[in-house]
């Protein structure tokens, strides 16, 4: 006579079945993002092992350096003035993130709570402006800054980026997810406009102005084409555009030292991140919960 499993036994399997299920789930994200730190970092940990090999080192013999070396970085200097571009950089990034941080926020707000006729259509016009590409505008912004008398100017390469309509949805998101208690809250404690703002929808929104600042900063930092458009005088160049003239330089046809000015570049981008990363992570609504 045939005696049927018991119940036990059954559910045994079962749970072993789930539990290598859930193993194996468990490896396959774990490789699926070992493989995609690799597909990103490997190209930044290549370029920073060819900037430190020595004069003699082959750039494709191996992939460690055999006489590692911080020299190049030092050449770097000496070949183009990269302190000068560096600074030019710098003063355009800062405009950028100042200037998208007031008026993201304050273009933010003004779409998540003041009521005002239009609002709406204000919205899907800012909203249809993402589907438009740069170069489809390039023209007529470079006509518009050569009628302001601003080409070749470091104002005139950071106006067009003064405010990013991704950086005003960003904090329009921000702002919605605030809750409506707490502005009414705020209101019967006799808080006007300009005090909400300030007090309750910007330290709410710490983790999306965190978001703004940083992709302001990338993005003025890295910009190349618009630069190449406004800047003829090599005094206001960028370091974006130094960098391409040291990498065509006929006097420089080292890869190290171009692959160690690419590193100085993409140094400020790293401590920012890591600078801002706690903010960067927090939720949008913390703020106004604590408060």
């Amino acid at each position: 006579m045939r005696t049927l499993p018991s119940s036990g036994s059954t559910a045994g399997k079962r749970v072993g079945a789930d539990a290598r299920r859930y193993r194996l789930g468990l490896v396959g994200r774990y490789a699926t993002l070992l493989l995609m730190l690799v597909i990103m970092l490997g190209p930044i940990v290549w370029q920073f092992l060819t900037s430190i090999r020595g004069r003699t080192e082959n750039v494709y013999d191996g992939v460690l350096p055999s006489r590692p070396t911080l020299g190049n970085y030092f050449r770097v200097a000496d070949s183009f003035p990269l302190f000068q571009y560096a600074g030019n950089t710098l003063t355009v990034a800062l405009l950028a993130i100042t200037s998208n941080m007031l008026f993201a926020a304050m273009g933010g707000y003004a779409l998540s709570r003041a009521a005002w006729k239009g609002r709406r259509t204000v919205f899907t016009v800012l909203v249809a402006t993402l589907m438009f590409p740069f170069e489809s505008v390039m023209i007529s912004m470079f006509l518009t800054v050569r009628e302001m008398g601003l080409v070749d100017t470091l104002i005139g390469v950071w106006l067009p980026g003064a405010v990013s309509v991704l950086n005003i949805m960003i904090m329009r998101s921000a702002f919605l997810a605030v809750p409506r208690e707490v502005e009414e809250a705020a209101v019967l404690d006799g808080a006007g406009e300009w005090a909400r703002f300030t007090r309750v929808f910007l330290p709410a929104a710490r983790g999306a102005l965190a978001v703004v600042c940083i992709t302001s900063f990338m993005g003025a930092w890295d910009d190349f084409l618009w630069p190449l458009l406004v800047l003829t005088d090599s005094d206001n160049y960028t370091l974006q555009l130094g960098l391409k003239t040291l990498a065509g330089a006929t006097t420089v046809s080292d890869q190290r030292i171009i692959a160690a000015g690419a590193m100085a570049a993409l140094i400020p981008m790293m401590l920012l991140f890591f600078a801002l990363q706690r903010f960067f992570f927090k939720g949008v609504g913390e703020g106004a919960v604590k408060t």
